[in-house]
């Protein structure tokens, strides 16, 4: 017999229930750490010390280190996942990235986006295509990252979605 106390856990949106014009205000925010910024661009291999070089970054007009600009655009794009792609089959680029004001370690990154074109794969009927606008910005309001996302999102009842995910085994 099914456990009838068991709800389902949130499962993202498809394709169809995307119109354009819908804004999502992302819901969580993230305090980026020295440690973050630190290890992402050493990760990456970027040797641009501002980022993890103290001394070096406290003598430009920053004062202080800035965040890599990689892990800006990975991170807000990594928000927005909930609410636009949780349902990705792939992502298809950015375009018209930009990055208005600088982030810096301490700073924390909050996001939205707004869907500025939706139509059907030409080649792939198991997905539509998806465009958003999104923004990301810190504790201040200051926009630091904008751009534009094109990916294919699965349609309802397609993808892997709810297939993946094994029940537990009963224990003895």
């Amino acid at each position: 017999m099914p456990d009838t106390h068991v709800k389902p856990g949130w499962t993202g949106r498809f394709f169809e229930d995307f119109a354009v014009g819908d804004i999502y205000k992302h819901v969580l925010g993230r305090t980026v750490t020295a440690t973050d910024n630190a290890w992402f661009t050493l990760l990456t291999q970027n040797t641009a010390p501002l980022h993890f070089d103290v001394n070096y970054a406290s003598q430009t007009q920053f004062g202080r280190p800035l965040v890599n600009s990689c892990f800006t655009i990975a991170l807000v794009t990594g928000q927005t996942v909930s609410d636009i792609s949780q349902n990705v089959f792939a992502n298809l680029g950015w375009d018209e990235v930009r990055m208005p004001h600088p982030l810096f370690e301490g700073d924390t990154v909050y996001s939205e986006s707004e869907v500025v074109d939706k139509r059907e794969s030409k080649s792939r009927p198991d997905v539509g295509v998806l465009t958003v606008k999104t923004i990301g910005y810190n504790q201040n309001g200051d926009i630091i990252i904008s751009f534009r996302r094109t990916l294919l999102v699965y349609r309802r009842g397609q993808g892997p979605s709810g297939r993946y995910r094994p029940e537990p085994k009963n224990a003895a």
